[in-house]
C-alpha cells in the first residue's frame, strides 16, 4: 500500500465529515428546501419520514429530478428525495466513504453513531482531504 494511500485509510469519516445538518420533513415542498438550502449555504438536507431520517434532497436533485421535469415548486420534497438514505458510520475510513460513493455513484453520505445521523460527509470533503495529504506527503 503506497503512502498516500496507507494515510488516508487512517483518517476518519468523524475526522473530516460536516456536523451541521439540516433536515426537513417529507411533507416539505421544493420551494422551501431551496430557501433552507440558499439560506445555509448547504447543498443537501436530511428528509425525515415520521421524524426519522429516510433520504436526501440534494442541489442535484433540482436540476436532474425538479428542472427538467419543470415540476411545481409547491411539490413536496417526498416526490423527489433519493430514497433509502445511504449511510456510514463515523468510524470508517474516508477510503471506504470514497469506495462507497464511487461504487454507488453517491455524492454525499450521512454519518452515523449507534444508528443516528450525527453529520455529513461529501465528495468535496475528500477531495479537499486528498490535496491537503498530497501538499503534505
Amino acid at each position: 500500500m503506497g503512502t498516500l494511500t496507507k494515510s488516508l485509510a487512517e483518517i476518519l469519516v468523524k475526522d473530516i465529515m460536516n456536523k451541521s445538518l439540516i433536515s426537513a420533513d417529507s411533507a416539505t415542498t421544493v420551494f422551501q428546501i431551496a430557501n433552507l438550502m440558499a439560506k445555509g449555504g448547504i447543498g443537501a438536507i436530511i428528509v425525515k419520514k415520521d421524524n426519522i431520517p429516510a433520504g436526501i434532497i440534494t442541489d442535484r436533485d433540482f436540476a436532474i429530478k425538479i428542472a427538467t421535469q419543470k415540476l411545481p415548486l409547491d411539490t413536496v420534497i417526498d416526490k423527489v428525495a433519493s430514497y433509502p438514505l445511504a449511510t456510514i458510520n463515523l468510524d470508517e475510513s474516508i477510503l471506504v466513504a470514497a469506495n462507497m460513493m464511487s461504487s454507488k455513484k453517491f455524492r454525499k453520505l450521512a454519518v452515523v453513531e449507534n444508528e443516528k445521523v450525527i453529520g455529513i460527509i461529501t465528495s468535496t470533503d475528500l477531495v479537499n482531504q486528498l490535496a491537503l495529504q498530497k501538499d503534505n506527503s
